[in-house]
């Protein structure tokens, strides 16, 4: 009866989540609380589960809040635009050397774990650059892509942060394990910006062989009244040092941003008003994010108190043969990406992970390890997923349809996604 609840109570949660009916505050919270009350629980008991599950994603909740705000004050002081602005300069009339800078933008602007955020930093800079230079801007889509999705094995990112929500262990302590495999990946999307360079070169682009793209005068006008070109220096080295901190690991992430916010706040914005101003801009992507990792931890409180998981994976145990059992964080790792574009974020964090690790568990094989697995393919989904605002933001910038971004994108990014997995099992982070 328990295992019956449990699977009609993930098929809802995806469902809703999909459909994209309700908010997934609403889905994370409601439904698992109806599936406790099913199953006998009393409404007092429930709320002591809904207790025990928030707060272990307190810590992760609260760095989401000032992470993303931190990043979004620091976009707005012009930091991100010197840096694309340089790279190309540099990068001049090298169809290669455009593909290389594209690839080290996205990786800088998606420092902020948000993808929308990264999009607009990336693309409007890129993409006159690509047309003028006629490179096939399905290009300038796939690099971004990559390189958020290997980016976003930051702790504040959303899948990160989510994984260690369904761990009960602190986003920080799960990104110092991915680091390696985080470097790994970054130098695979240099090489496959490097391939798709020459790719281009073999299409024909090349210096003045594309069309001029006009800009949006007001836009860029009231986004320079906000820019800080004099305070450059100290926003970078601010940020090195934020970083530096927080792979170290020496204070709690959390206090690393809030500390780091109000410096940047008082350096570049002494000014009360514009404080207020920029902190309730960015606020709604934060406050948002973290809601929902609260309304996580209430049901994966509630997955453990009712002991639904325990019964769900006894009875999976019994269609999975033995022989594939200990391999099961292999399997669903390759499988990452494809599921990770057919299943939305919250409904494979929340609804499919926690199944397939207790599954696991009953193999012997360690949470930890397939959470990382599933972690990696996941994030390489990111902007190729139909189910991710994001993505259509992207296409919409650069007039692609999504087919043909998909089509594009989707067989690098499974390659990078297992060149990745392969490392982390030879390497040790993930045993076999």
């Amino acid at each position: 009866m328990i295992a019956l609840v449990g699977f009609i109570m993930i098929a809802v949660i995806v469902f809703l989540l999909l459909k994209g009916k309700m908010s997934p505050i609403v889905v994370l919270t409601v439904i698992p609380t109806v599936a406790a009350l099913i199953l006998g629980f009393g409404p007092l008991e429930v709320a002591d589960f809904i207790k025990e599950g928030i707060g272990t994603t307190t810590s992760n909740g609260i760095l989401f809040i000032f992470s993303v705000i931190y990043f979004g004050v620091m976009s707005d002081t012009g930091m991100f635009d010197v840096i694309v602005n340089f790279l190309v300069k540099r990068a001049g009339n090298s169809v290669i050397a455009v593909t290389v800078a594209t690839a080290i933008i996205a990786t800088i602007a998606h420092l902020d774990g948000t993808t929308a955020t990264t999009v607009l930093i990336t693309i409007p800079a890129l993409y006159p650059v690509y047309k003028r230079m006629n490179i096939d801007t399905k290009i300038l889509l796939c690099l971004t892509g990559a390189c958020m999705g290997v980016m976003n094995l930051l702790p504040w990112g959303g899948p990160v942060a989510r994984a260690a929500t369904v761990l009960s262990m602190d986003a920080n302590e799960l990104w110092h394990m991915l680091i390696p495999i985080q470097i790994i990946g970054l130098a695979m999307n240099m090489v496959l910006a490097v391939l798709l360079g020459m790719l281009a070169v073999k299409q024909g682009a090349g210096a003045g062989k594309g069309i001029a793209v006009e800009t949006d005068e007001k836009k860029k006008e009231e986004e320079d009244a906000l820019r800080r070109p004099k305070l450059l220096i100290f926003n970078l080295l601010l940020t090195v040092f934020l970083i530096a901190v927080l792979s170290v690991g020496i204070v709690t992430s959390y206090v690393a941003f809030l500390v780091a916010l109000c410096l940047a706040l008082a350096v570049n914005y002494p000014d009360q008003k514009l404080q207020d101003k920029l902190v309730k801009k960015h606020a709604p992507a934060a406050l948002m994010i973290s809601a929902t990792l609260f309304s996580a931890g209430a049901m994966v409180g509630i997955f453990d108190g009712t002991g639904m998981l325990t019964e769900m994976a006894t009875a999976i145990m019994g269609i999975i043969p033995d022989f594939l059992g200990q391999f099961i964080h292999i399997i669903f790792g390759i499988l990452a990406l494809p599921l990770g574009l057919c299943i939305g974020t919250d409904a494979y964090f929340y609804g499919i992970m926690p199944l397939v690790m207790q599954v696991g568990e009953t193999y012997g094989v360690a949470s930890l390890n397939t959470a990382i697995t599933m972690v990696i393919g996941k994030n390489l989904a990111l902007m190729v997923s139909p189910l991710v605002p994001a993505t259509f933001l992207a296409i919409g910038l650069t007039n692609t349809e999504l087919k043909d971004h998909m089509k594009f994108s989707i067989p690098p990014y499974w390659i990078v996604s297992i060149i990745m997995l392969v490392f982390a099992v030879v390497i040790g982070v993930v045993a076999v």
